[in-house]
């Protein structure tokens, strides 16, 4: 998983999202080229960040220039080395670039730096958690002026690291010999996708949190972290990797925008999340972003492991509608849309509902994530709660895409489903909702008042040549724009 919007403002960055930029190195020890599962940000440099409202701190974890031109094939120098597609290259036959086997993998980890030793980082143990906490709290993602930084709390680190199969050895950290303080760290979970009905079976790494302390980044720490966790994951004989970036690498198989929709206008825009449009004023703002008190839909209710078995029955035919999505167990969709793990509301981190018909039928479902973002210096608030839209899935206008009643059945009922989502974020103190323009999110992005953002999100196939997919909006203005298929697979 992966997906929301995050990149390293740091030595080596991708600037990728959410979670789940992925780094390709050579084999550890070597310059190869051979497949391996992640990505390296070697060619990229994260942008300036002086100034920033959060809104900005978003763009950050995004592509800065969606029109920008690719760069001339040699000037990447890491990637011309790689199995990706190439710009240029002609796609006649998706597949996988390279092949090799686990015999060619080293069996020794990377060379670290003298004074740095490998740790492989036990996150079933909380005291461990904690500390890949407070490395990530103090040098993760965050803006120059130290105004907003992303907190991805332990329980948040708790359930994205540890879906079901999860791998100890894929949780990589550097540590000080003398003293044994972690002051680096890089992970990864396993996945499968589906590639259009061609390619059923894709086995991945999604790679994420990549970082190294702050006073340590002259260390060049960040490419050997890239190179052993690529290591490690060869070793179980996985080759390919989907990861999203920011960065105009070879070559994105599609582009998906951010949208930002206000719930607490007031807060937001007292923390300078957003503006007061010249044409308007606070009451009007507030007016605009207003949602019902309570949801609309009389058989919502929160999801319950009862309802694992339907609704992953219902997300695995929605997510048929797609061209690029996740194939999840019943384990796996358990993981990602239940919080059972954390009883208390505060340590929440997936919120999901279902909706039942008058037979008690889930024909309906919807889930979110919250991720705090602090907000230091601010004499009123110190956190900004912001919710990012996740899986969902209806009964409603299933069939031929094609169709014009399907479309504007589905449109109707997503309109209605999403709409209830925002109403239970406000309900549970969230300031803002994000989504991204994949899915079928541009049937209602704009009917319920989402704004485009600034932050555009490029989604890549490691080791994998594939035809281009929509991402959900035009190719020319990057506004929304609806086509069948698609990206269904979200990243945090």
């Amino acid at each position: 998983m992966s997906g929301s919007e995050k990149t390293e403002s740091r030595e080596e960055s991708a600037g990728a999202s959410q979670p789940s930029e992925v780094v390709a190195k050579g084999n550890a020890g070597s310059n190869s080229g051979k497949p391996v599962t992640a990505v390296s940000s070697a060619d990229t440099k994260p942008p300036k960040t002086t100034g920033m409202r959060l809104e900005d701190l978003f763009k950050l974890l995004s592509m800065p220039d969606p029109k920008a031109e690719p760069k001339p094939m040699d000037e990447y120098k890491f990637w011309k080395t790689q199995p990706v597609t190439k710009f240029d290259d002609a796609i006649d036959a998706e597949g996988p670039i390279d092949s090799k086997t686990v015999d060619d993998v080293s069996k020794e980890p990377s060379p670290l730096p003298a004074g740095f030793e490998w740790s492989t980082i036990d996150i079933s143990q909380p005291d461990k958690v904690q500390e890949i906490y407070d490395l990530l709290y103090a040098n993760y993602i965050e803006d120059d002026d130290e105004t907003f930084r992303f907190k991805y709390s332990p329980a948040f680190l708790d359930w994205g690291l540890k879906p079901p199969g999860w791998v100890k050895d894929w949780n990589v950290g550097v540590r000080v010999k003398d003293t044994g303080k972690l002051i680096g760290f890089i992970s990864g979970i396993p996945g499968t996708l589906r590639l259009r009905t061609t390619n059923p079976d894709i086995k991945v790494a999604e790679i994420n949190f990549l970082c190294v302390h702050k006073k340590l980044r002259s260390k060049r720490l960040a490419p050997v972290l890239i190179r052993e966790v690529t290591r490690r994951v060869n070793l179980t004989g996985v080759w390919q990797a989907l990861y999203t970036a920011g960065a105009l690498l070879p070559s994105p198989i599609t582009t998906a925008r951010y949208y930002h929709r206000s719930i607490n206008w007031p807060k937001l825009h007292d923390v300078g999340f957003t503006g007061l449009p010249s044409n308007s004023t606070p009451a009007k703002q507030v007016a605009k972003y207003a949602l019902p008190s309570k949801p609309t839909l009389e058989t919502l209710r929160p999801m319950t492991v009862e309802d694992v078995s339907e609704v992953h029955e219902l997300l695995d035919t929605f997510l048929n509608r797609y061209e690029l999505v996740p194939k999840f167990t019943e384990q796996e969709t358990a993981h990602w849309l239940l919080d059972s793990v954390h009883a208390s509301e505060h340590d929440k981190v997936i919120y999901s509902y279902v909706v039942t018909d008058s037979e008690n039928k889930i024909t309906d479902f919807v889930s979110f994530y919250g991720l705090e973002s602090t907000v230091l210096g601010n004499s009123k608030y110190d956190s900004i709660n912001v919710a990012y839209l996740f899986y969902y899935a209806t009964t409603a206008g299933l069939g031929d895409n094609k169709s014009s009643d399907n479309e504007s059945v589905l449109k109707s009922r997503l309109f209605v489903l999403i709409q209830n989502a925002l109403i239970l974020a406000k309900a549970k103190n969230f300031d803002v909702f994000n989504a991204l323009s994949v899915q079928d999110n541009a049937l209602f992005l704009e009917d319920l008042k989402f704004g485009a953002g600034d932050g555009f999100l490029n989604y890549y196939l490691f080791n994998y040549k594939a035809f281009p997919i929509h991402g959900g909006i035009s190719k020319r203005e990057k506004s929304l724009e609806r086509k069948p298929g698609g990206i269904g697979v979200i990243m945090f």
